[in-house]
């Protein structure tokens, strides 16, 4: 049977854990109690424990409340918080003497503590959702009118002999769409949104707030009047008018959305001139229609944590005073319950009213009275993990395992990785074997922290607003990764088998090729097959990654930005091998082409850069919308490495002792600047005011010599750039495999980087009791003159 601790932990929303009943402390409170040491014998305990039985029972009936107050041990005062609140304060009196007063006093007085604890979050979230749930009840009767205004407009359009195609895109009205909201006030998260509206089976609402951003925008103003008339095509509120903000949802949307504004805008003025009104474009109603399904199917799964927060605290308070009876052999438990059941986080019901309302317009408005449709969106079952791809999991591995051992006698008997032995291939195929590894060692490290974060409760699935029926499982990455490799190598055994039965390199110059172009075939296949999803997500991430000056960004943008920070030598391979084969190189094997050209050295040197500028330039668009200064300093972190990578390519090329002084200096400062900001600021780590001694008062972890080992092999990591200064050789090892060595270093750093990373985001996040998505609604009401 599993203890209550575990299960209590397991099933608490990680968010508001701080929010909970203290239950760990209280348990240790317990312990502290003394049992008195003449405790009488079982018979009479027996008795006893009858006796106090019948007098609880009796004490649950009002009628004979005031009989059994003689036989209570505690009594529970409520009194107002303050005069302008109407949270009830609640404190214990001991009527009884315990073995230990001065323990039991401090168990009740935390025990009264945690009670009120949990009084005042949970009256603090109802009152949030109530207020979120009017609002969206007003946003959604606008909906349904402006829904009605355009079905009216297109049957008088349709009963009209002649009407412009250009005006079947809007409908007249006092909405106003001004450039503010044009410019993305308010954003969504890439794809999600247009995946909620193609499938059912997810739930795929994002919010333009990124985890990390405070909760002050969480909830947009309500419309002050509810009841609104439809005059034509006309929304009028007592005067008032109403602006619709869509998010920009992608780059190519805000390209678009920024020229048609520019000429609704100029159409306004016109319309405006000659007294007419302003037009809506019903594109903007749909999207609008979007948010507010959205923003439901959030406060829905808000309201159910918020259910599950009253059920375990209820559970918890049971279980503390059953342990607390136990321990004392007295009858709290019947007395205090009692209180808590009839207190505010128990009693009241207006969560469950809002819920079942919620799910009655959902129902109603989004699935077309299909209960069970609708239930696709605001419950999505979780994709069932399958013993199958467990199998395939060992399957490929045992592949990769046969196929590399075999690859690796293979080039040991012909002497491939051996100095000026086949200079071909290794300027030519050597360089598609480390991409592939590199590649494929990120994204098997990356499996390794999603078991990590699962296994410590942390929300990375939230932290990057991620759809939890389509993310992808550590089994997922980890079949993607032995097959991915199996294959490779595979096809690379292949390719140096037929090499050393005698055929020319020209024979077989197109397999390292072609197996480069079935990856990146498979890549952008549309066809649903594949984890299509999962793929196209992470082709969206690269574009806004290199889009990302020009529009907000989130957390999982930047996340994959440093990613590819790390991943340089890898684009550096990937840039090489494609221009072998783009240009023809490889019809005369000159593989020196790519190297000597002015363009290709130009590009070299720019895809070492690309990194360092997309992740600084993502820091200038956050310190634009955040205002943090926080972010500038970040900038200045990339911007040092940028120049280190800078001097280390011109060292590359002029080996002169000018060039290897300033690789010194300049690595030397970005790999301080680098640490510094690992320790203090990514990880929240080395704080000599803390708790524990040089870590964060709050680690999830709870052997903490791990976070110093972290530490110390960070630096180590760190500091394999020293190779370039001291050129080691590892015997008669090519220097490509000692690059590729260190390089797969970086890697393992940034896969370790990776789980403190989201552990100090999961804590920061947590202390703002943040457990859903904040979705923005479209309608703002605006001033006359606005």
């Amino acid at each position: 049977m599993v203890k209550f601790t575990k299960q209590f932990e397991g099933q608490l929303v990680p968010e508001w854990k701080d929010a909970f009943v203290d239950y760990w402390q209280l348990k240790k409170d317990i312990k502290k109690l003394n049992c008195d040491s003449t405790a009488p014998s079982s018979k009479p305990k027996h008795k006893s424990s009858l006796s106090n039985t019948f007098f609880s029972a009796i004490h649950k009936l009002s009628l004979f409340g005031n009989q059994c107050r003689t036989h209570e041990v505690i009594h529970v005062h409520s009194k107002l918080q303050s005069t302008n609140s109407k949270g009830v304060l609640y404190q214990t009196e001991l009527l009884e003497k315990f073995a230990d007063t001065e323990a039991a006093s401090e168990f009740f007085a935390l025990l009264d503590l945690q009670l009120n604890k949990v009084n005042e979050f949970y009256r603090r979230k109802e009152k949030e959702f109530l207020d979120r749930g009017e609002c969206l009840e007003k946003q959604l009767h606008i909906l349904i009118e402006l829904k009605n205004a355009i079905k009216d407009q297109h049957q008088n359009k349709a009963n009209s002999s002649h009407h412009d195609s250009k005006d079947e895109d809007s409908i007249s009205g006092s909405i106003s769409c001004d450039e503010e909201s044009s410019r993305g006030i308010i954003e969504h998260d890439l794809q999600e949104e247009e995946k909620i509206a193609e499938e059912l089976d997810s739930n795929g609402v994002e919010c333009e707030d990124s985890p990390r951003s405070e909760e002050d925008g969480k909830v947009t103003r309500s419309i002050q009047e509810e009841e609104q008339s439809l005059s034509g095509y006309i929304i009028n509120s007592q005067g008032k008018k109403l602006k619709i903000r869509i998010p920009l949802t992608n780059p190519t949307r805000t390209f678009s959305y920024l020229l048609w504004e520019d000429s609704l805008n100029q159409s306004s003025r016109k319309h405006n001139a000659h007294g007419k009104k302003l037009h809506v474009n019903k594109t903007k109603v749909h999207h609008a229609e979007k948010m507010i399904r959205g923003a439901l199917i959030e406060l829905y799964k808000g309201l159910g944590y918020l259910q599950t927060y009253r059920n375990l605290n209820m559970l918890a308070f049971a279980k503390i005073l059953k342990k607390f009876d136990k321990v004392t052999n007295k009858q709290v438990l019947p007395i205090y319950l009692k209180v808590v059941e009839s207190s505010y986080f128990n009693s009241s019901n207006e969560i469950m009213k809002l819920a079942d309302e919620v799910e009655d317009i959902f129902v109603k408005q989004f699935a077309e009275d299909d209960r069970r449709k609708a239930m696709k969106y605001l419950k999505p079952t979780q994709r069932k993990e399958s013993h199958a791809v467990t199998f395939f999991i060992g399957l490929f591995t045992g592949c990769f395992i046969a196929l590399f051992v075999g690859y690796v006698i293979m080039a040991r008997t012909t002497g491939t990785y051996t100095p000026q032995t086949n200079t071909i291939y290794m300027e030519t195929v050597y360089p598609l074997l480390s991409m592939f590894s590199l590649l494929f060692l990120h994204f098997f490290l990356y499996g390794c922290n999603i078991f990590m974060w699962r296994k410590t409760r942390i929300n990375y699935s939230f932290i990057f607003e991620l759809s939890p029926t389509r993310e992808l499982k550590y089994r997922d990455i980890f079949l993607i990764c032995t097959m991915s490799m199996a294959v490779v190598v595979g096809v690379l055994f292949v390719h140096l088998s037929l090499m050393d039965k005698g055929y020319s390199y020209s024979q077989v110059e197109l397999i390292p090729g072609l197996l480069l172009l079935v990856f990146m075939v498979l890549l952008v296949c549309p066809i649903n097959i594949l984890y299509k999803s999962s793929r196209f997500r992470l082709l969206s991430v690269l574009r806004n990654i290199i889009l990302s000056p020009l529009y907000k960004v989130v957390m999982l943008d930047f996340f994959m930005a440093d990613q590819l920070c790390s991943q340089v030598p890898m684009l550096r391979n990937l840039e090489y091998v494609s221009c072998y084969y783009i240009t023809g190189s490889y019809k005369t094997q000159d593989y020196g082409y790519c190297v000597q050209t002015k363009n290709y050295r130009d590009l070299a040197y720019a895809v070492s850069f690309l990194p360092y500028y997309w992740r600084a330039m993502q820091c200038a668009r956050r310190w634009l919308d955040e205002g943090d200064t926080g972010h500038l300093i970040n900038l200045g972190k990339y911007v040092s490495a940028m120049l280190a990578a800078g001097v280390k390519l011109a060292y590359e090329k002029e080996k002169s002792v000018g060039w290897l002084c300033m690789v010194v200096i300049m690595s030397s400062i970005a790999t301080v600047y680098q640490l510094y900001w690992d320790f203090v600021k990514d990880w929240g780590l080395l704080q000599m005011n803390s708790k524990n001694p040089w870590l964060r008062n709050e680690l999830i972890l709870r052997r903490k010599f791990i976070y110093f080992f972290s530490m110390g092999l960070n630096l180590v990591l760190r500091l394999a750039w020293l190779q370039t200064v001291l050129h080691y050789k590892f015997g008669s090892i090519d220097y490509r495999l000692t690059g590729l060595f260190l390089a797969a270093l970086e890697v393992i750093r940034r896969g370790q980087w990776n789980f403190y990373r989201l552990e100090n985001e999961h804590l920061n996040n947590a202390g703002k009791f943040r457990a859903v998505k904040t979705v923005p609604l479209p309608f703002h009401e605006v001033d006359e003159e606005g």
